[in-house]
């Protein structure tokens, strides 16, 4: 079975790596992977390694065993992944100073035109000390000689660099200045490489994007055609390379972060994640990513791809960036054109060229494979096996649903017409002329085939149109609430993810039929995965202009000058798109950031359920105290947005304390503009900010008050600091909408074993968007 990095093979892993992780938890005695975190790296001496060792053997018996159990022993925080039975779980699960006993959970993963669309033209990412920021991605791997990751005029690594290039046939430059592979199961299938190199296609993908150098020339068999290039080309990459054709380990996902810490890199970009919400300590991205905030890294992750549906939004922890996906300003379309001259515009990265040839046109309900077990009733889908390829051979099929286009392909058929309206925002690659249409038209095209003695079809060449409703969030783009923490507003922004060139592994099949032959250097995908690598970009390229700012600082930056985002074309609003869509030219001069700490993060955690000895543990700081055993709000956390949960039947009425930090103009005054719907109304105060030094702090308070409210949907205001001379702009989005009764926080589960969730986490595919999908689902 072949693969490709994005679209249909996610069907398949997912119920493969599932029938394999559940195949029987009954054999106690079988030893499957698992995570023992005991939280942060004690201060003072402490050998990591020889400590785990030594409590493996406790527990396994001999010194010889634990060698052979243990897979991690991760350094910056005080964990160690281990091959353990049923039986030696529960003991690790009781023993005193593990916080969690956590399973290897499965994750997913989840330009030449994008980042000007953003604003960001080539004039703008020159500056010289984008050489010192390093962007970590944890992905599929990279390709080191794509023309993408050439390091002319880069000098030597920044001098805290401290990673290194892992594998055999795998070198690194100055561009690429680090690379490591992760794989605690020791799972490897056909086309898996034992080292950082790229056989997906995925991580090539997101790596270009975030700092990918300039290309010109660029194309998708000549769509798309330009220069390519990521938002900081100076920049330098590392790869950590923790997801196969299986997913991703969250026990390779801790190693990847405990590794990228103490290799040095500024930013860590992670697309991918978990499908259902867990709690924060339990969830591997939000606890790598809760260390990396310690040592001033901050973490760009994907909002994931289980939009359009509420409370489908992952990685939402508020110490991370979460990044939704949005449209640019260009759609790909290929034209169906009938013998009778009739032409219906679909949507389709068609790479193929028919050069006009018109082709014998059938419907796929007249060529069922009954031989197979299939019907009429099936093949008028063109289901992959469904196919009768005496009827299909050298003929244009049309079906009546989005599939792959391998149903007609490997029954030897032309091309393929679909029929679809449950996507209409995005468009896939085909391993064959194909174009999707709507289901209207494919009525005509059914009726021309039945009216019609010898209806006949061709298929054109793709082409680019003009998108002029862009920006909006795309479909499957993962919307809110925050599932965990309802007053954390996610996803935080949105950037470009839809029809996106980037590099490409030539190993990689270039379309979603896992036996696409062909080799390409560019490849167009779509998936929050493309969206969060311009937010690691992005953020980047304020780190480099600000290398001395916080995550929080950097965060706040990009939240708050983003562009405000059309709410007319979004029931959901700010579930969907956050602040707005990312802006990096603007974000460097943001002039007043939120900023916040450990600290701040401690008694946000504590507020949610956390005990002090929790706490503690996770921290490794004698020092953090849980003030109160009290659930509380999190309206005192200094975030750059607002989130206002209203349990039914219950008042608008909500404050929130924040602090702001002088970024922007030594002596400067700041106003306070306030805009809400009919629904509520906002005060501020104090309503004038007044600084006179760089870095002088301010703090104010938000009161958000209303009527009593019942099914209620998201509302939302916003409140905008400006400077008296207009040169800063600090917008702040302000929702506000109704929970279920006792659903305004989630505290964390007390137990310390914690159950396997089922963790797919993938992009969208066209079996995965549409109910009558064999392996569809949602």
């Amino acid at each position: 079975m072949a693969k490709t990095g994005l679209m249909t093979w996610l069907l398949y892993s997912t119920l493969f790596a599932a029938l394999l992780l559940n195949s029987d938890a009954a054999n106690a005695n079988e030893r499957k992977v698992h995570i023992v975190y005991m939280g942060d790296r004690p201060k003072g001496d402490f050998s990591a390694k020889a400590t785990h060792h030594s409590m493996l053997t406790s527990v396994l018996g001999r010194s010889s065993s634990a060698q052979e159990s243990l897979v991690y022993s991760y350094g910056n925080f005080n964990a160690f992944a281990a091959k353990l039975t049923a039986e030696e779980v529960e003991k690790f699960s009781e023993m005193d100073g593990v916080v969690r006993v956590i399973p290897n959970h499965i994750l997913k993963l989840h330009t030449t035109r994008s980042w000007d669309f953003l604003g960001l033209s080539q004039s703008n990412v020159g500056a010289q000390l984008q050489g010192d920021v390093v962007i970590g991605l944890l992905d599929t791997g990279i390709w080191p000689e794509h023309e993408s990751f050439n390091d002319q005029g880069l000098g030597a690594p920044p001098s805290k660099w401290k990673g290194t290039c892992q594998g055999a046939n795998f070198t690194c430059n100055n561009k690429i200045i680090g690379g490591r592979y992760y794989n605690s199961e020791n799972w490897y299938y056909e086309g898996d490489l034992k080292s950082p190199r790229d056989s997906e296609g995925h991580g090539t993908h997101t790596s270009s994007t975030a700092a990918g150098d300039r290309v010109p020339g660029a194309s998708y068999y000549g769509l798309a055609n330009g220069t390519a290039r990521g938002g900081v080309p100076g920049a330098r990459i590392a790869m950590y390379k923790v997801c196969w054709s299986f997913g991703c380990g969250a026990a390779d996902i801790l190693a990847a972060f405990d590794d990228a810490i103490a290799d040095g890199v500024d930013i860590i970009s992670v697309s991918l994640g978990s499908e259902f919400p867990v709690p924060y300590d339990v969830d591997p991205i939000a606890i790598g990513a809760f260390h990396a905030m310690k040592y001033g890294i901050l973490t760009s992750s994907s909002a994931g791809n289980s939009g359009p549906w509420p409370y489908s939004v992952s990685n939402y922890a508020p110490w991370t960036l979460t990044v939704a996906a949005s449209t640019i300003d260009r759609k790909f379309v290929a034209k169906a054109v009938l013998g009778n001259g009739q032409a219906f515009t679909g949507l389709s990265i068609n790479s193929f060229e028919l050069y006009g040839k018109t082709y014998p046109l059938i419907w796929g309900g007249d060529a069922a494979n009954y031989s197979a077990g299939a019907s009429q009733d099936l093949s008028k889908y063109c289901i992959t096996g469904s196919m009768n390829s005496y009827k299909v051979e050298g003929k244009i099929v049309f079906c009546e649903v989005l599939w792959d286009g391998t149903g007609v392909l490997l029954a030897n058929g032309v091309g393929t017409i679909m029929a679809d309206d449950e996507i209409t925002d995005f468009a896939f690659n085909y391993p064959l002329p194909a174009t999707q249409i709507s289901t209207s038209d494919g009525e005509k095209i059914l009726d021309y085939i039945k009216t019609t003695e010898n209806p006949i079809a061709t298929i054109l060449l793709g082409e680019t149109l003009t998108d002029y409703m862009a920006p909006y969030v795309v479909s499957f783009s993962s919307r809110g609430p925050n599932p965990v923490t309802p007053d954390i507003l996610k996803p935080d922004l949105t950037a470009p993810g839809v029809d996106i060139l980037a590099a490409w592994s030539p190993i990689a099949p270039p379309s979603i039929d896992w036996e696409d032959p062909r080799s390409v250097d560019y490849n167009i995908i779509s998936g929050t995965s493309m969206s969060c690598p311009h937010a690691s970009g992005a953020a980047a390229y304020v780190k480099a202009a600000h290398p001395d700012w916080s995550p929080a600082a950097v965060k706040s930056a990009l939240m708050t000058t983003a562009t405000v985002v059309d709410p007319n074309k979004h029931e959901d609003l700010e579930f969907a798109y956050g602040s707005g869509q990312i802006n990096p030219a603007q974000a460097i001069k943001p002039g007043l950031v939120y900023d916040a700490n450990e600290t701040d993060y401690i008694s946000f955690l504590c507020k949610q359920g956390y005990n002090t000895t929790t706490v503690r543990l996770i921290t490794g700081d004698n020092s953090s105290v849980c003030s109160s055993t009290l659930n509380g709000r999190a309206w005192d956390l200094n975030y750059p947005s607002f989130s206002l949960a209203v349990e039914d039947g219950k008042q608008i009425d909500g404050v929130f304390t924040r602090t702001v930090t002088n970024v922007g103009s030594a002596n400067s005054t700041y106003t306070v503009q306030m805009y809400s719907p009919p629904e509520f109304s906002i005060s501020v105060e104090p309503e004038v900010l007044s600084f006179s030094t760089i870095g002088e702090k301010k703090s104010f308070t938000v009161k958000v008050g209303g009527g009593f409210i019942s099914q209620q949907k998201i509302t939302s205001g916003a409140i905008i600091w400006t400077d008296e001379l207009e040169q800063y702009r600090v917008r702040s989005p302000v929702v506000v909408y109704n929970v279920l009764p006792g659903y305004t926080f989630f505290p964390p589960q007390t137990s310390k074993f914690q159950k396997k969730p089922t963790t797919f986490h993938g992009p969208p595919t066209p079996s995965m968007h549409h109910k009558n999908g064999i392996l569809g689902r949602n």
